[in-house]
């Protein structure tokens, strides 16, 4: 076959499987509600953010491009950014990558050693997985855990210590990546209990804890600065992500480190070396993102968003509880719903268990629903495998400041509406009448 050949059959596999990815119309989004993009907090909307990124723009002396690799040119407003930045998220030292994808790559990639181990989260973000597979750990040595399960990740942690002792004596070193806010399943990681077990197990100081703040990054912590400071972690976590990209509304990402990292990464991380830098404008925009995090406008924001996901989330239980949907059509995961047992008091499992902007719905049918509410001026994109374990199909809610309390209530009014269509088509087939199971499959085959 022809390379010609063979991309055109791997594409046409996706499409028979319902998983080719394309890129969405420009313009087909543009009078729904957003419930599926990571502008958390609505900045990318911000007059007022708008506003100061424009005033800062006019008065900057440096505004296009950045001229070439931070190695090559390193600008004033990129030292002084990263100046700003490691002073406000408390930090011994801060490095600017051009994406979170990037800085990923490159810690992984070049920081651990040979002999080293890398545990992580078996949800643990693609960029993550990239940097493994070029890094100099053996596979042997790349061990996932189960995900936010501290269970588990103690029990790959003493298996390792057992089977290599240099664990053990503090000769080799064992990293541990987690996300703070999971970009699928929408959960916090116990990251207390996480940093608590890594110090235990491995006592001579060996076991380093990497955090990606991606989705987190102002919305959780003091002024936003993540859920590593809501706990009051800085000091026990080996370095931090935070991307700019999301709730931020501006483009690139920082590392959070110490300044012997920063000084190996700059000689080691080809994701950073062999790439020009930032433009000047991408680090006033994201530098205007900040002011509002320390002047506290952003904190509102967020408290705004997490009180909206709290009221989505108790309107989703009453109504899935009223309407009697079957939950093999329509479930919440189980993080999702309150604790059982009034003895789960810990600041770590309340945080854990608590509403968050990323809200998965769990159906087979994620397709006919997300078309279902896009008909009704909503748009809640479907999450299919490879993006989730199949079997684990959702559509995916976003949350943001900008939305209301009304959005909310039209979402749930539309997920009900369609699960109940759906049902009694479903019974409907069963008894004989084809024509609006017909219907029902037709829809999905379309989608």
């Amino acid at each position: 076959m022809s390379l010609n050949d063979k991309l055109t059959a791997a594409l046409a596999s996706r499409e028979k499987r319902l998983i080719r990815r394309r890129l969405p119309d420009p313009t087909a989004d543009d009078d729904l509600v957003d419930f599926f993009t990571n502008d958390y907090l609505s900045l990318a909307s911000s007059a007022s953010l708008r506003a100061r990124f424009l005033a800062k723009l006019s008065a900057a002396p440096q505004v296009l491009g950045s001229g070439g690799s931070r190695l090559l040119v390193n600008g004033h407003a990129h030292a002084a950014f990263e100046a700003r930045l490691a002073a406000f998220l408390r930090a011994p030292a801060a490095l600017l990558f051009n994406s979170g994808f990037d800085a990923n790559v490159g810690f992984f990639a070049s920081v651990p050693q040979p002999g080293d181990a890398i545990v992580f989260d078996e949800h643990i973000h693609a960029s993550v997985h990239d940097g493994m597979r070029a890094s100099r750990v053996e596979p042997g040595l790349r061990v996932a855990f189960a995900h936010n399960s501290v269970f588990a990740l103690r029990e790959v942690l003493q298996s390792l210590i057992t089977a290599h002792p240099a664990f053990r004596d503090g000769e080799s070193s064992v990293f541990v990546s987690v996300e703070a806010l999971y970009s699928m399943d929408g959960n916090l990681a116990p990251l207390v209990d996480i940093v608590g077990t890594v110090e235990e197990l491995l006592p001579r100081g060996n076991g380093y804890v990497i955090v990606d703040e991606a989705h987190s990054t102002g919305v959780y912590g003091p002024q936003g600065r993540g859920l590593v400071a809501a706990y009051g972690l800085e000091d026990r976590v080996f370095a931090r992500l935070h991307t700019f990209g999301k709730a931020l509304a501006g483009t690139g990402a920082v590392l959070l480190i110490t300044p012997l990292v920063r000084d190996y990464l700059l000689n080691y991380a080809r994701s950073l070396i062999y790439t020009t830098s930032l433009s000047y404008a991408n680090i006033i925009a994201a530098d205007c993102s900040f002011d509002l995090l320390e002047s506290g406008e952003a904190e509102k924001l967020s408290q705004k968003l997490l009180d909206l996901s709290t009221y989505f989330l108790s309107s989703l239980h009453r109504a899935f509880a009223s309407h009697r949907i079957s939950p093999a059509l329509l479930a919440l995961p189980p993080h999702l719903f309150p604790p059982s047992s009034p003895s789960h008091s810990s600041p770590t499992f309340q945080h854990q268990n608590s509403a968050t902007p990323i809200v998965p719905v769990l159906t087979p049918h994620p397709r006919p629903l997300s078309a279902h509410l896009r008909a009704r001026g909503l748009n809640a994109r479907p999450i299919t495998w490879p993006t989730v374990p199949k079997g684990a199909d959702r559509i995916r809610v976003c949350l943001h400041a900008g939305n209301t309390r009304e959005d909310v209530e039209r979402l749930v009014e539309g997920i009900i509406e369609w699960a109940e269509s759906w049902e009694m088509a479903s019974a409907g087939a069963g008894s004989g009448s084809g024509g609006a199971a017909e219907q029902v499959v037709s829809v999905q085959a379309k989608l």
